[in-house]
């Protein structure tokens, strides 16, 4: 369906859970409150709401969290979502500490991307960030993806004084995988919000510099805002996702589910739509509760508002970011 803008939502990030198991400073910080499992929305709750979005027209989800891979059974989850009519394609984010274990799995069911998120290649500060994460462990991960033939991203925020120095050997991943490597601008939302980040302008600049076949992809690579630039014939692109510096909110084809049952319209604003009362009633009742909050999606973030500081204080991990 479209919004009361006349942009067609057909995109649902679900999130699964609001854990990672990992302390990460993007996402997980100290002192983070978790939610118990019984606040938190069943497997058939969630594929409920997800027949109830592909009846209005909704044929993409996002599998996320937290990290989906720690909540068990999420395979299983993921393949009832596939079988859905109407979904024409399920993609999973993960941070490919556990992903080892389940790219058979979720090759066999055909699952349509993996997204791995990673903003360094360098060990102790991959321990720094995450907290007790290990990076041999993601980049196994991510190379058992690469070479499985499921289409593969990688998702990386870089921040100054943290990992600025290295964008050339996160961006090289592209061309040694045949991968999509996106570097997405931080948002001011939850931790973000105390750090500075670095625009997307200045690391398209770095890039033709290092390499100056970069050139425009047209081609389609999902379902997101991203930009992409590919070197002649080499496989593998560099996307660049700027929600700050190149607004894109005229586009937006997507809201979130929160692992809470809470949809979110924008990640820039603290509204949410509750429907886990609508989950107590008729299907007919849950659809319309879905259309009521994607006709509440505003028509653009805020985050570039002179005196903006920021109206979602909570993580990314809690709100279906």
């Amino acid at each position: 369906m479209t919004d009361n803008y006349g942009r067609e939502i057909n995109y649902m990030r679900v999130s699964i859970t609001d854990r990672c198991d990992l302390r990460c400073i993007y996402c997980m910080p100290e002192g983070c409150e978790k939610v118990s499992m019984a606040q938190i929305l069943t497997y058939e709750e969630i594929e409920r709401v997800c027949r109830a979005a592909a009846g209005l027209g909704i044929s993409r989800i996002k599998i996320t969290g937290g990290e989906p891979f720690v909540r068990l059974g999420c395979t299983g989850l993921i393949r009832s979502i596939k079988e859905i009519t109407g979904i024409e394609e399920v993609t999973v984010t993960t941070n490919g500490q556990t992903l080892d274990k389940y790219i058979d799995e979720l090759k066999d069911m055909g699952i349509d991307g993996i997204n791995i998120s990673l903003d360094t290649l360098d060990p102790e500060k991959y321990e720094q960030i995450t907290g007790r994460g290990e990076l041999a462990k993601t980049l196994r991960s991510l190379e058992l993806s690469a070479n499985s033939g499921i289409r593969t991203k990688v998702n990386c925020i870089l921040q100054k004084g943290c990992n600025e120095d290295e964008l050339f050997d996160l961006a090289g991943l592209a061309f040694k995988y045949g991968i999509d490597v996106r570097f997405i601008e931080e948002m001011p939302v939850g931790a973000g919000k105390l750090r500075a980040g670095i625009s997307n302008d200045d690391v398209l600049k770095k890039l033709k510099e290092r390499w100056p076949d970069l050139e425009p992809d047209e081609s389609i690579h999902g379902n997101g805002p991203a930009v992409y630039y590919k070197r002649g014939g080499i496989p593998g692109a560099i996307g660049l996702i700027s929600p700050i510096h190149g607004v894109f909110c005229a586009e937006c084809n997507r809201i979130r589910l929160t692992s809470q049952g809470k949809i979110r319209p924008c990640l820039c604003y603290d509204t949410e739509i509750d429907i886990v009362p609508a989950l107590a009633g008729t299907d007919a009742e849950l659809e319309d509760a879905l259309r009521k909050a994607i006709l509440a999606k505003p028509e653009s973030h805020c985050f570039n508002d002179k005196g903006f500081e920021g109206a979602e204080s909570r993580l990314m991990s809690q709100i279906g970011g």
